[in-house]
Protein backbone atom coordinates (compact mmCIF):
# COMPACT_ATOMS: atom_id res chain seq x y z
CA UNK A 1 0.00 0.00 0.00
CA UNK A 2 2.90 2.47 1.00
CA UNK A 3 4.71 1.93 -2.38
CA UNK A 4 1.42 2.11 -4.46
CA UNK A 5 1.09 5.54 -2.56
CA UNK A 6 4.72 6.64 -3.35
CA UNK A 7 4.46 5.58 -7.03
CA UNK A 8 1.28 7.75 -7.16
CA UNK A 9 3.30 10.63 -5.51
CA UNK A 10 5.60 10.46 -7.88
CA UNK A 11 3.07 10.27 -10.53
CA UNK A 12 1.66 13.47 -9.32
CA UNK A 13 4.54 15.72 -9.57
CA UNK A 14 5.16 14.54 -12.58
CA UNK A 15 1.62 15.63 -13.78
CA UNK A 16 2.49 18.93 -11.99
CA UNK A 17 5.65 19.48 -14.09
CA UNK A 18 4.55 19.35 -17.39
CA UNK A 19 3.28 22.62 -18.22
CA UNK A 20 4.33 25.96 -16.13
CA UNK A 21 2.30 27.54 -13.54
CA UNK A 22 0.51 30.29 -15.41
CA UNK A 23 -1.04 31.97 -12.32
CA UNK A 24 -0.15 35.76 -12.23
CA UNK A 25 2.82 37.01 -10.30
CA UNK A 26 2.57 40.47 -8.90
CA UNK A 27 4.38 42.46 -6.50
CA UNK A 28 3.65 42.00 -3.29
CA UNK A 29 3.21 46.00 -2.45
CA UNK A 30 2.13 45.92 0.96
CA UNK A 31 5.72 43.16 1.89
CA UNK A 32 7.65 45.91 0.12
CA UNK A 33 5.69 48.85 2.13
CA UNK A 34 6.20 47.48 5.16
CA UNK A 35 9.77 46.54 4.97
CA UNK A 36 10.51 50.09 3.44
CA UNK A 37 8.45 51.55 6.42
CA UNK A 38 10.42 49.89 9.13
CA UNK A 39 13.64 50.81 7.29
CA UNK A 40 12.47 54.43 6.61
CA UNK A 41 11.13 54.96 10.59
CA UNK A 42 14.40 53.37 11.62
CA UNK A 43 17.09 55.98 9.86
CA UNK A 44 14.19 58.95 10.28
CA UNK A 45 14.39 58.40 14.42
CA UNK A 46 18.24 58.62 14.04
CA UNK A 47 18.21 61.24 11.90
CA UNK A 48 15.83 63.15 14.59
CA UNK A 49 18.15 62.81 17.51
CA UNK A 50 20.97 64.23 15.69
CA UNK A 51 23.39 61.37 14.96
CA UNK A 52 24.90 61.14 11.56
CA UNK A 53 24.14 58.55 9.27
CA UNK A 54 27.46 57.54 8.58
CA UNK A 55 28.58 56.85 12.40
CA UNK A 56 26.13 53.44 12.12
CA UNK A 57 28.37 52.35 9.18
CA UNK A 58 30.66 50.00 10.82
CA UNK A 59 32.40 47.23 8.79
CA UNK A 60 33.23 45.40 11.51
CA UNK A 61 29.87 44.94 13.05
CA UNK A 62 28.19 44.39 9.67
CA UNK A 63 31.12 41.50 9.09
CA UNK A 64 30.01 39.66 12.30
CA UNK A 65 26.58 39.99 12.34
CA UNK A 66 25.83 39.04 8.81
CA UNK A 67 28.76 36.53 8.67
CA UNK A 68 27.31 35.11 11.67
CA UNK A 69 24.51 34.82 10.48
CA UNK A 70 25.27 33.54 7.49
CA UNK A 71 27.47 30.47 9.10
CA UNK A 72 24.55 29.55 12.07
CA UNK A 73 21.81 29.33 8.73
CA UNK A 74 24.64 27.02 7.35
CA UNK A 75 24.98 24.92 10.26
CA UNK A 76 21.41 24.43 11.01
CA UNK A 77 19.55 24.07 7.90
CA UNK A 78 20.50 20.93 5.02
CA UNK A 79 22.03 22.35 2.32
CA UNK A 80 18.54 21.30 0.06
CA UNK A 81 15.94 22.96 2.51
CA UNK A 82 18.45 26.05 2.93
CA UNK A 83 17.78 26.17 -0.98
CA UNK A 84 13.96 26.10 -1.32
CA UNK A 85 13.95 28.75 1.96
CA UNK A 86 15.88 30.70 0.18
CA UNK A 87 13.39 30.60 -3.20
CA UNK A 88 10.28 31.11 -0.98
CA UNK A 89 12.19 34.48 0.27
CA UNK A 90 12.53 35.56 -3.32
CA UNK A 91 8.64 34.78 -3.70
CA UNK A 92 8.11 37.44 -0.75
CA UNK A 93 8.39 39.84 -3.18
CA UNK A 94 6.64 38.82 -5.77
CA UNK A 95 2.99 37.15 -4.93
CA UNK A 96 1.12 34.50 -6.84
CA UNK A 97 -2.56 35.39 -7.00
CA UNK A 98 -5.19 32.99 -7.57
CA UNK A 99 -8.53 34.45 -8.53
CA UNK A 100 -10.21 31.31 -5.91
CA UNK A 101 -13.42 32.67 -7.53
CA UNK A 102 -12.09 31.42 -11.21
CA UNK A 103 -11.21 28.00 -9.76
CA UNK A 104 -14.27 27.28 -8.27
CA UNK A 105 -15.74 27.99 -11.73
CA UNK A 106 -13.30 26.55 -13.22
CA UNK A 107 -13.84 23.41 -11.64
CA UNK A 108 -17.70 23.50 -11.88
CA UNK A 109 -16.81 23.34 -15.59
CA UNK A 110 -14.87 19.59 -15.67
CA UNK A 111 -17.76 18.60 -12.96
CA UNK A 112 -20.08 19.17 -15.79
CA UNK A 113 -17.99 17.86 -18.17
CA UNK A 114 -17.36 14.70 -15.94
CA UNK A 115 -21.04 14.03 -15.26
CA UNK A 116 -21.81 14.46 -19.12
CA UNK A 117 -19.12 12.22 -20.44
CA UNK A 118 -17.58 10.44 -17.99
CA UNK A 119 -14.43 10.65 -15.68
CA UNK A 120 -12.33 9.83 -18.72
CA UNK A 121 -13.48 12.53 -20.44
CA UNK A 122 -11.47 14.53 -18.68
CA UNK A 123 -7.85 13.27 -19.91
CA UNK A 124 -7.27 15.63 -22.87
CA UNK A 125 -8.49 19.02 -20.99
CA UNK A 126 -6.78 18.11 -17.84
CA UNK A 127 -3.55 19.47 -18.57
CA UNK A 128 -5.00 23.06 -19.21
CA UNK A 129 -5.82 23.35 -15.61
CA UNK A 130 -4.93 26.92 -14.71
CA UNK A 131 -3.34 25.70 -11.19
CA UNK A 132 -0.28 22.97 -11.54
CA UNK A 133 -1.92 20.94 -8.36
CA UNK A 134 -5.79 21.36 -9.69
CA UNK A 135 -4.32 19.87 -13.17
CA UNK A 136 -2.05 16.80 -11.81
CA UNK A 137 -5.35 16.15 -9.32
CA UNK A 138 -7.42 15.90 -12.24
CA UNK A 139 -5.09 13.60 -14.73
CA UNK A 140 -4.43 11.57 -11.32
CA UNK A 141 -8.22 10.96 -10.84
CA UNK A 142 -8.48 9.79 -14.64
CA UNK A 143 -5.22 7.25 -13.84
CA UNK A 144 -7.07 6.13 -10.34
CA UNK A 145 -10.50 4.09 -9.82
CA UNK A 146 -9.68 3.93 -6.18
CA UNK A 147 -10.97 7.54 -4.55
CA UNK A 148 -9.60 6.90 -1.09
CA UNK A 149 -6.47 6.11 -2.38
CA UNK A 150 -6.69 9.40 -4.23
CA UNK A 151 -7.89 11.07 -0.98
CA UNK A 152 -4.91 9.84 0.82
CA UNK A 153 -2.18 10.78 -2.26
CA UNK A 154 -3.46 14.14 -2.41
CA UNK A 155 -3.55 15.04 1.22
CA UNK A 156 -0.40 13.66 1.93
CA UNK A 157 0.77 16.46 -0.73
CA UNK A 158 -0.74 19.08 0.98
CA UNK A 159 0.80 18.25 4.34
CA UNK A 160 4.20 17.99 2.27
CA UNK A 161 3.96 21.44 1.62
CA UNK A 162 2.74 22.57 4.51
CA UNK A 163 5.65 21.06 6.46
CA UNK A 164 7.89 23.09 3.48
CA UNK A 165 6.46 25.96 4.31
CA UNK A 166 6.69 25.84 7.93
CA UNK A 167 10.42 24.54 7.28
CA UNK A 168 10.99 27.45 5.62
CA UNK A 169 9.57 29.82 7.83
CA UNK A 170 11.97 27.86 10.70
CA UNK A 171 14.74 29.07 8.88
CA UNK A 172 14.54 32.69 8.98
CA UNK A 173 13.38 32.44 12.85
CA UNK A 174 16.57 30.17 13.87
CA UNK A 175 18.53 32.85 11.97
CA UNK A 176 16.23 36.09 13.63
CA UNK A 177 16.76 34.31 17.11
CA UNK A 178 20.71 34.12 16.59
CA UNK A 179 21.14 37.43 15.06
CA UNK A 180 21.07 39.76 18.22
CA UNK A 181 23.05 37.51 19.91
CA UNK A 182 25.72 37.56 17.10
CA UNK A 183 25.15 41.56 17.47
CA UNK A 184 26.44 41.73 21.40
CA UNK A 185 29.13 39.36 20.36
CA UNK A 186 30.26 42.18 18.28
CA UNK A 187 30.11 44.46 20.88
CA UNK A 188 31.73 42.74 23.26
CA UNK A 189 35.11 42.64 20.86
CA UNK A 190 34.17 46.49 20.31
CA UNK A 191 34.43 46.98 23.79
CA UNK A 192 37.51 44.87 24.22
CA UNK A 193 39.43 47.21 22.04
CA UNK A 194 38.14 50.15 23.58
CA UNK A 195 39.60 48.62 26.75
CA UNK A 196 42.92 48.57 25.29
CA UNK A 197 42.54 52.80 24.87
CA UNK A 198 41.20 53.07 28.37
CA UNK A 199 44.10 55.56 29.18
CA UNK A 200 42.47 57.76 26.42
CA UNK A 201 39.17 59.25 27.90
CA UNK A 202 37.88 60.56 24.56
CA UNK A 203 38.53 57.59 22.78
CA UNK A 204 37.14 55.31 25.16
CA UNK A 205 33.55 57.51 24.94
CA UNK A 206 33.74 57.53 20.77
CA UNK A 207 34.59 53.51 21.25
CA UNK A 208 31.66 52.31 23.54
CA UNK A 209 29.40 54.10 21.15
CA UNK A 210 30.75 52.25 17.97
CA UNK A 211 30.83 48.91 19.77
CA UNK A 212 26.83 49.25 20.20
CA UNK A 213 26.67 49.16 16.74
CA UNK A 214 27.01 45.65 16.58
CA UNK A 215 23.89 45.25 18.44
CA UNK A 216 21.45 47.58 16.28
CA UNK A 217 22.38 45.95 13.57
CA UNK A 218 21.59 42.28 14.96
CA UNK A 219 18.46 43.74 16.68
CA UNK A 220 17.53 45.41 13.39
CA UNK A 221 18.13 42.61 11.20
CA UNK A 222 16.05 40.08 13.17
CA UNK A 223 13.08 42.38 14.05
CA UNK A 224 12.68 44.34 10.57
CA UNK A 225 13.71 41.95 8.20
CA UNK A 226 14.00 38.13 9.24
CA UNK A 227 11.37 36.93 11.57
CA UNK A 228 9.08 39.09 9.86
CA UNK A 229 9.47 37.47 6.58
CA UNK A 230 8.91 34.23 8.66
CA UNK A 231 5.73 35.30 10.12
CA UNK A 232 4.92 36.52 6.34
CA UNK A 233 5.57 33.31 4.69
CA UNK A 234 3.47 31.09 7.31
CA UNK A 235 1.04 33.22 6.47
CA UNK A 236 1.26 32.61 2.38
CA UNK A 237 1.37 28.90 3.45
CA UNK A 238 -1.92 29.22 5.45
CA UNK A 239 -3.56 31.24 2.67
CA UNK A 240 -2.06 28.45 -0.09
CA UNK A 241 -3.31 25.74 2.07
CA UNK A 242 -6.49 27.28 1.90
CA UNK A 243 -6.75 27.01 -2.11
CA UNK A 244 -5.30 23.87 -2.18
CA UNK A 245 -7.99 22.03 -0.04
CA UNK A 246 -10.33 23.82 -2.45
CA UNK A 247 -8.86 22.01 -4.79
CA UNK A 248 -8.86 18.85 -2.65
CA UNK A 249 -12.68 18.96 -2.74
CA UNK A 250 -13.41 20.14 -5.35
CA UNK A 251 -11.61 17.22 -7.42
CA UNK A 252 -12.96 14.77 -4.72
CA UNK A 253 -16.47 15.99 -5.41
CA UNK A 254 -15.90 15.40 -9.54
CA UNK A 255 -14.61 11.88 -8.55
CA UNK A 256 -18.25 11.30 -6.39
CA UNK A 257 -19.95 12.73 -9.43
CA UNK A 258 -21.78 15.74 -7.38
CA UNK A 259 -24.20 18.18 -8.80
CA UNK A 260 -22.34 21.17 -9.86
CA UNK A 261 -24.66 23.26 -7.98
CA UNK A 262 -23.98 21.23 -4.66
CA UNK A 263 -20.19 21.73 -5.58
CA UNK A 264 -20.23 25.31 -5.96
CA UNK A 265 -22.25 25.42 -2.47
CA UNK A 266 -19.27 23.09 -0.50
CA UNK A 267 -16.54 25.59 -2.23
CA UNK A 268 -18.20 29.18 -1.54
CA UNK A 269 -17.03 27.93 1.84
CA UNK A 270 -13.19 28.94 0.79
CA UNK A 271 -14.20 32.36 -0.71
CA UNK A 272 -12.57 35.33 1.27
CA UNK A 273 -16.37 37.24 1.52
CA UNK A 274 -18.69 34.11 1.36
CA UNK A 275 -21.48 34.40 -0.97
CA UNK A 276 -24.83 32.76 -0.12
CA UNK A 277 -25.64 30.37 -2.85
CA UNK A 278 -29.24 29.93 -3.75
CA UNK A 279 -30.91 27.42 -5.39
CA UNK A 280 -34.13 27.96 -6.59
CA UNK A 281 -37.18 25.59 -5.29
CA UNK A 282 -37.05 22.55 -7.25
CA UNK A 283 -33.87 23.28 -9.57
CA UNK A 284 -32.14 20.31 -11.04
CA UNK A 285 -30.33 18.84 -8.87
CA UNK A 286 -31.10 16.00 -11.15
CA UNK A 287 -29.32 16.78 -14.31
CA UNK A 288 -29.20 14.74 -16.77
CA UNK A 289 -26.06 12.99 -18.43
CA UNK A 290 -25.26 12.90 -21.62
Amino acid sequence: MATSEAALSNQLRKHAAVLPTRAPRRLDKFFIAGVAIALGATFLGIRSSGISIGYFLQPSGAVVVLGGTLGVILVTTPPRNLMHSLRRVTDLIAAVEVDREALIEEIIGYARTARRSGILSLEPIAPKASDPLLRSALQLAVDVSNREELQTVLEAELRMAERQGEADAKTLEVAGGFAPTLGIIGTVIGLIEVLRQFSNPQAVGYGIGTAFVSTIYGLALANLLLLPAAHRIRARVAENFETQELILDGVLSIVDMLHPALIRMRLASFLREPRSVTVAPGAAFYETKA
